[in-house]
């Protein structure tokens, strides 16, 4: 062997530092590079050693991006337990209130009933296992078995509020329209009729995809057990998709034809003034008064009975009066209607704005197979229909005024004004 080679062997078994390439020939112990002289070709500035671990060449993740991951998660778990409170807490008072009160007792208010217990059940049941899989670095660390129970629920209450929706749509058509039919249809087993409908038709849409392998997974991305939506040849999740859009486009159509009615009959005719006919001060006649009333009950002249005095007897006189004055819409009472008719408007408006980015973005991975949806874009959605279990409460309570008069009934310390002051008491002579 070549003693220039034996040389050259043995100082890399003695010493890691190798010869640098511009040593000359003959030297027998390499020089530690000057701190001015550039390295010379083929050599990098940055190198690092094999003792320096903390460089960029080690594949240990930075410190960064650990603290960046940990503040994430932090940050999803505080807002996920937010949003389970405020679901709960909400949708519960909100429930108490249409169950004791007497007054609410009404067909508008048992559908909102069965809304709030449905996403009542849904944060309580569903948004646990979104806990535990946040917590656990985004993995599904139960049985496949559970996972398709989850994402059972999780579908079911999705379709449940599409479905109800569209018959509380139907219902306030129904209301202003043909309010005969509806104030002698609607009782309380025609609102148990079509909330048990509602919930069939959406056991029918989620329970099917339990037998089909594949379709209910754990979805890393989103954090949950949900629909696996692939390619429309790889997937049969389409049908359920255009489903739920249908029935958003078809509500909405409802409310649109309910607008198309209030605007039609907006204008009110004339007042006629028409002269009161006077015999022996009863003032009957078109434009008999409340005058004509007093004068007749304390005894002033002879005639027919004034027609202010025939419309009361009629509406409070039997029972079949009493029916037939329900049936028909007042002026207090078409506006309680329009009243409950914005609100539901606005709780289907939000759902359809809640739920519209993550159906987007469901279509996109139908349709679209080379490109795949944005991370930040598909967790946005996500959450934005997480948001949508516990808005329907806050809606409520800011468009209703029979809900706020319940609940400074039930909790005075919430009423404006503080404790009303004692009355002094009177008696009539």
């Amino acid at each position: 062997m070549c003693p220039r080679l034996f040389l050259c062997h043995s100082l890399q078994k003695e010493d890691p530092i190798l010869p640098s390439p511009w040593q000359p020939e003959g030297a027998s112990d390499p020089q530690p590079l000057p701190p001015w002289a550039s390295p010379p070709s083929g050599m990098m500035p940055n190198a690092t050693g094999p003792d320096d671990l903390s460089g960029s060449g080690s594949s240990l993740p930075p410190p960064t991006a650990a603290a960046a991951a940990a503040a994430s998660t932090s940050v999803k778990l505080v807002l996920l337990g937010a949003i389970i409170c405020v679901s709960l807490v909400g949708n519960a008072l909100l429930s108490l209130l249409v169950l004791r009160e007497r007054a609410l007792h009404k067909a508008p208010y048992y559908f909102l009933l069965d809304l709030c217990l449905a996403d009542g059940v849904r944060a309580a049941v569903c948004f646990p296992f979104v806990l535990a899989s946040i917590r656990h670095g985004s993995a599904w660390t139960y049985s496949a078995l559970s996972c398709k129970v989850v994402a059972f629920m999780a579908v079911l209450f999705c379709f449940h509020a599409a479905f109800m929706l569209f018959c509380i749509s139907v219902t306030r058509y129904m209301a202003v329209a043909h309010h005969r039919f509806y104030a002698k249809r609607m009782t309380l087993w025609t609102s148990a009729a079509v909330i048990c409908m509602a919930w069939t038709l959406s056991v029918a849409m989620a329970f099917p995809p339990v037998f089909d392998v594949g379709t209910y997974k754990f979805i890393r991305e989103e954090d949950q057990c949900i629909f696996e939506h692939r390619y429309f040849k790889a997937n049969d999740t389409l049908g359920f998709m255009l489903m739920l859009a249908a029935l958003m486009a078809a509500t909405h159509a409802v409310y649109g034809k309910l607008l198309l009615f209030e605007y039609r009959h907006r204008k009110m005719r004339p007042v006629q003034t028409v002269p009161a006919v006077s015999q022996n001060w009863t003032f009957h006649g078109p434009g008999a008064t409340g005058q004509a009333a007093a004068n007749w009950i304390a005894g002033f002249g002879r005639g027919p009975l004034p027609p202010t005095l025939l419309g009361i007897r009629q509406a409070t006189g039997g029972v079949g009066g009493h029916a037939a004055s329900r049936r028909l819409l007042g002026m207090e009472e078409f506006r309680g209607e329009k009243e409950l008719g914005r609100m539901f408007y606005a709780i289907t408006l939000l759902f359809l704005l809640l739920w519209s980015p993550y159906i987007v973005a469901c279509y996109w991975r139908v349709f679209v197979k080379a490109c795949a949806v944005p991370h930040r874009y598909l967790a946005t959605a996500v959450w934005m229909s997480f948001t949508q279990a516990g808005v329907n409460p806050i809606v409520c309570f800011l468009l209703n005024k029979d809900l706020k008069k319940c609940l400074r009934t039930h909790a005075p310390c919430w009423g404006a004004g503080g404790p009303q002051a004692p009355r002094e008491p009177y008696c009539v002579m």
